[in-house]
C-alpha cells in the first residue's frame, strides 16, 4: 500500500492513526539516512513522548534498540537529540559523552557562557560530582545559539546598507554593535555543543 511513499508520509499517516507499531515497523524496513528517515525517527519519538506507561515503553524501546544498532555516529547522536527535544530518552549512558556538573560547568568556563542560562530550560544535578543529561543540555545549548544568532540576522536587517544612500546613524550603530554581540554569543553556544557532544 505504501510502497514507493515517502517515509515522512506513512509515519505521519501512522501517527495519526495511532498505530505507532507500523510506523516503527517503518523506520525499521527502510534504510536508516540523515534527512527524511530522520524526520520519520524524529515523528515516531514525538508522537511517543505523548504516551504513557506500557504504551510508551512498546514504542520507545524498540526504537532505542534500532537507534543503538544504526552504524552511522553522526545519525545516531542527531536522532538521540532529536527524541530529547521530545521528552523521549534514547541514551542511557551508551551513545553520548558523559558529564558531571563539574565537567559541564569548567566547559562553561572555557567557552564563556553562563551555566544558569542551561539550568533555566533543564534540570542539574545539585553536587558537582553528579551526572548531567548530556542529551538536554545538548539540546538547549544549540537553542540558545539559534535563539543569538536569530537576534544578530533580524539586527543587521534592520539596518540599512552601509554601501546605500541612507547614511548610519548612532542607533544604527547601537544595532550593529548589538548584533555583534549576539553573533559571538552564538558561535560560543555552538562550541559548548560540540564540545558535550566530542565533536
Amino acid at each position: 500500500m505504501f510502497q514507493g511513499a515517502r517515509i515522512t508520509d506513512v509515519v505521519t499517516y501512522h501517527a495519526q492513526r495511532g498505530e505507532l507499531r507500523g510506523a516503527v515497523r517503518i523506520v525499521r524496513e527502510r534504510p536508516a539516512e540523515r534527512f527524511r528517515w530522520r524526520m520519520a525517527m524524529a515523528g515516531v519519538t514525538k508522537a511517543a513522548g505523548s504516551l504513557r506507561g506500557l504504551d510508551r515503553l512498546r514504542v520507545e524501546e524498540p526504537v532505542r534498540e534500532l537507534v543503538l544498532d544504526l552504524a552511522d555516529v553522526s545519525l545516531q547522536r542527531e536522532v538521540v537529540l532529536d527524541a530529547r527535544k521530545a521528552g523521549v530518552d534514547l541514551d542511557r549512558g551508551e551513545l553520548l559523552p558523559h558529564y558531571t556538573l563539574r565537567d559541564l560547568r569548567r566547559l562553561s568556563l572555557l567557552h564563556g557562557v553562563e551555566l544558569a542560562h542551561i539550568g533555566r530550560y533543564t534540570r542539574l544535578p545539585r553536587e558537582l560530582e553528579a551526572s548531567v543529561d548530556t542529551a538536554a543540555c545538548a539540546v538547549v545549548g544549540r537553542a540558545l545559539a539559534d535563539h543569538h544568532r536569530k537576534k544578530a540576522h533580524r539586527l543587521w536587517l534592520s539596518v540599512p546598507d552601509s554601501d546605500g544612500p541612507e547614511p548610519l546613524r548612532q542607533h544604527h550603530r547601537f544595532m550593529l554593535d548589538r548584533a555583534e554581540r549576539d553573533r559571538a554569543e552564538a558561535e560560543r553556544w555552538a562550541a559548548l555543543t560540540k564540545s558535550l557532544l566530542g565533536s
